[in-house]
């Protein structure tokens, strides 16, 4: 079936909130085009809080030694070319189109969701451009996502944190048993989480994986000490970064000797890598994805670290099934002004107007240092925020920051 690439995403989008676990779709969906998953080495890596920023430092290491290096990443902020890359170059207009048409009558027979779809044509994509390794991100949890079809060298669980539990559980333990699944038979384990109760758990879950795959395969288990940290030249800014660095560093020690990039690589890969959203500085804007309470403690930390010039006012929409009250007191300590609205690509999964309002003039919540407003209209929102601002942050979810990078003619890359 011949499709247009805006036809291609026409039919692509309408199936992004639909969400269903299992494997057994994006396996037929593989198969129907000759397996592409089975083709690139790549390491897997999964987790709560970064794992994209693992992802982008481990693909920029394996660069750096030499390696055409395919990545694999959702959501995407402005466009969905983002989600695949080949050394750095995004998937073709014509190849989205192409995979698409490809993909859709047996998609549409099976009931096939966006991610699903999209999984399938990211291993195509990245196999067809002659990545010679590949860095996958976990889509959501692990177990049962898409992308757990691969058999990698390595595989990598960063931290466990509270997030998506109408789909992974209501607690730490129940969301890192879906997580430990990625573990594969002759692939190491890294695991940044470091909690003793949680890391039994990952440990537990991902034996019971090993063996699930190949009876009597033992885990192969690389625990990144809790004190270590990357101490050298790094790109990414924060503080959280210099622990995330040090998992990727882990993860790149545990490949086969083939592909292990050497200490120099490792330095050069890590002091050039840039991930867009994670503390992306553009001038007087900072665009930060923090979704969740761990991702925005991580935020308010790394702005506490850079004291940028004041004052500093945030435009801030969060999606409903968030936490985001939590978030919201944790960021009051850090800004000056917050604006509240709602970002146009997450119109369905907006928080509750009714309720916020009524959360911000109740009188027993945490006392405000900041000054809040709510600007329901996003365009109003934007405007307001920019007036008399020494910073801008930008955060609250990847609608919040791709739809306000996509407004201001920003490019992510």
């Amino acid at each position: 079936m011949k499709l247009t690439y805006r036809e291609a995403l026409e039919y692509l989008y309408p199936r992004v909130t639909q969400i269903k676990f299992g494997l057994d779709t994006t396996r037929a969906l593989l198969a129907e085009i000759g397996d592409p998953h089975l083709v690139v080495p790549c390491v897997h890596v999964g987790g709560t809080n970064g794992k994209g920023s693992v992802t982008t430092l481990v693909a920029a290491a394996l660069r750096a030694a030499g390696w055409r290096v395919g990545v694999y990443t959702s959501p995407h902020l402005v466009s969905f070319r983002e989600r695949v890359t080949v050394n750095g170059a995004p998937i073709g207009e014509d190849a989205v189109a192409m995979w698409t048409g490809r993909l859709r009558p047996l998609a549409d027979e099976l009931g096939a969701t966006f991610f699903e779809t999209t999984t399938a044509m990211a291993f195509a994509d990245l196999a067809a451009r002659g990545a010679e390794v590949a860095v996958i991100e976990v889509g959501l949890g692990g177990r049962l996502d898409s992308t757990n079809v691969v058999r990698p060298m390595a595989s990598v669980i960063t931290k466990i944190e509270m997030d998506h539990q109408k789909y992974l559980g209501e607690t730490l333990e129940a969301i890192a048993r879906e997580k430990a699944w990625i573990a594969k038979p002759g692939a190491p384990f890294v695991v940044g989480e470091t909690r003793t109760a949680i890391l039994d758990v990952l440990t537990h879950e991902a034996a019971m994986s090993v063996a699930s795959v190949e009876p009597g395969s033992r885990l192969d288990l690389r625990v990144v000490p809790p004190e270590e940290r990357y101490e050298e030249a790094l790109a990414l800014e924060g503080p959280h970064q210099r622990r995330n660095a040090a998992v990727a560093r882990a993860a790149l020690a545990a490949l086969p000797a083939r592909f292990r990039p050497d200490a120099g690589a490792v330095r050069r890969g890590f002091a050039e890598a840039t991930i867009p959203g994670r503390f992306d500085r553009r001038g007087k804007w900072i665009f930060d994805v923090a979704h969740n309470p761990d991702g925005v403690a991580a935020l308010c930390r790394a702005i506490e670290a850079l004291k940028p010039p004041r004052p500093v006012h945030a435009l801030v929409s969060i999606l409903g099934d968030k936490a985001w009250p939590e978030m919201l007191v944790q960021l009051d300590r850090v800004v000056d002004l917050g604006i509240l609205t709602v970002t146009p690509s997450a119109e369905g999964r907006r928080w509750d107007l009714e309720w916020l309002r009524k959360w911000l003039k109740d009188p027993n919540r945490p006392p405000a240092k900041a000054e809040w407003h709510l600007v329901p209209a996003f365009l109003e929102a934007l405007a307001r925020v920019e007036e008399g601002a020494g910073t801008v942050l930008v955060t609250g979810s990847f609608h919040t920051v791709g739809d306000v990078m996509e407004a201001q003619g920003l490019h992510p890359v």
